[in-house]
């Protein structure tokens, strides 16, 4: 099998970490893939030539994006913090989103944080699902109706393209990548030899959900299933049919892989969800509530108390951004 393509999208603008990050990762999987390679990737722009990224640092594009011939294409998001300034950063640079709508079909994109916005631009993400950076939710939903958005998911992996939220949501797209062409057992290695624990602050309860601990597939197809799942409709049942399993297996292989029951990780899960929103939005609490499916406002405050030892708002106040 030939290694997968992937270019590394330079443009105006763009944070390069993400990129750098990702070659590195690349490479660590290519030295354990048994002796062949597995990736290969380049540096492309809309044209060969410097490009003027974030911070004042200029890389080179080694390819131009029309004739590089990617698999995959990453890409990053760009130094803005409103969705007006991204609005505006699209029309200055309409050419290269008429690049990207010009790349072939079988070509995937693999986007994350406001790279996403890039991508949805371009038209790539028509009838799909997708995610993310959750201040561009508002801006995204109205501007691109025709996308299937699913604001409570952080990663969403299709056939033909990848969205992930965040500055660091390189790294749920690769880790899918490597286990897909490699296996699960070399992302872990992978993982624990390169990948640091998340650098934000969280609630010692929810420390233990970071995507270095989650390494298996199944169990992160079951945590996907859990978000997807508003907390009223939450049963064993009905995550025992989403994972076609039976209750039974399902409780046997999450006592196993967590060493906790089926139920009290779905809660856990969901309650990160709410600590997530907490943290990185001003949403008022019977909006997070209302959007992740809670049944009503006070039983939400009060369990989330018992489980933190923390009020939502004082949860906010000593993690949020």
């Amino acid at each position: 099998m030939p290694p997968l393509k992937i270019g590394l999208l330079l443009y105006p603008g763009c944070m390069p970490t993400g990129l750098f990050a990702t070659a590195d990762l690349l490479g660590a999987a290519n030295l354990r893939g048994a002796g062949r390679p597995v990736f290969a990737w380049q540096w492309v722009g809309l044209q060969p030539g410097p490009v003027a990224c974030a911070h004042g640092t200029t890389l080179q594009a080694e390819a131009a994006l029309a004739e590089a011939g990617c698999d995959a294409l990453l890409v990053p998001g760009m130094w803005t913090d409103s969705p007006g300034d991204v609005q505006a950063w699209l029309e200055r640079h309409a050419p290269l989103v008429r690049a990207l709508r010009a790349l072939p079909a079988r070509t995937q994109t693999w986007s994350y944080c406001t790279g996403v916005a890039l991508v949805a631009e371009a038209g790539r993400l028509r009838r799909q699902s997708a995610t993310a950076t959750w201040w561009l939710a508002p801006w995204l939903q109205a501007r691109h109706a025709d996308v299937q958005w699913r604001w409570e998911s952080n990663c969403i992996v299709n056939r033909g393209q990848s969205t992930a939220t965040g500055v660091h949501g390189y790294l749920p797209i690769v880790c899918e990548q490597v286990e897909r062409r490699l296996s699960a057992e070399l992302w872990r290695d992978v993982a624990r030899l390169m990948v640091l624990p998340r650098p934000q602050p969280a609630g010692s309860v929810f420390q233990s959900l970071a995507l270095t601990q989650t390494p298996d597939p199944w169990l992160r197809r079951l945590r996907q299933a859990i978000e997807a799942c508003p907390a009223a409709l939450l049963t064993v049942d009905r995550l025992a049919e989403a994972m076609a399993v039976s209750p039974r297996t399902l409780a046997r292989k999450v006592a196993k892989l967590v060493q906790t029951p089926v139920a009290s990780y779905a809660r856990l899960l969901k309650f990160n969800q709410v600590a997530e929103q907490l943290t990185h939005t001003q949403l008022p609490l019977a909006a997070i509530g209302d959007a992740l499916g809670f049944a009503d406002e006070s039983s939400l405050r009060r369990s989330f108390k018992q489980l933190t030892g923390l009020t939502p708002a004082a949860y906010r106040q000593a993690y949020g951004r």
